[in-house]
């Protein structure tokens, strides 16, 4: 019975040093020269604070396939949020639209560690 307690010890020990792991990396997120960064958030948030140069097209605007249909099919585009949800519904939206190239940088803070964009203000 006692190395089955040790063997469980370990075994959960194991799993949350992988999870703990798993956690602390921010995977990289590769922006090219010519990407259009986009913050899917309101208005009102996007002026709290936004990634340096995106541009605001605001999901929960109702008019976002309209907005985001003005910019090119074949363009490379890098989408965020501010916790990661919206951002999986725009990207999830632009590629059902016909965009090719859409990268989910998930939440604000999350889309500048990978990207290395800071967050202004203003």
């Amino acid at each position: 019975m006692r190395r089955i307690r040790i063997l469980f010890a370990a075994i959960a020990a194991a799993v949350l040093v992988t999870s703990l792991a798993a956690c602390s990396t921010t995977p990289s997120v590769e922006v090219a020269d010519d990407a259009v960064i986009i913050d899917v958030r309101t208005p009102e948030e996007y002026a709290e604070g936004h990634l340096e140069g995106a541009i605001n097209v605001n999901l929960q605007s109702g008019s976002f396939d309209q907005e985001i249909a003005e910019q090119p099919l074949d363009g490379a585009y890098v989408v965020y949020c501010r916790s990661g949800n919206r951002s999986a519904q725009a990207a999830s939206i632009m590629t059902e639209l016909g965009f090719t190239d859409v990268t989910d940088a998930g939440g604000i803070t999350e889309a500048s560690s990978a990207t290395g964009v800071p967050i202004v203000t203003g």
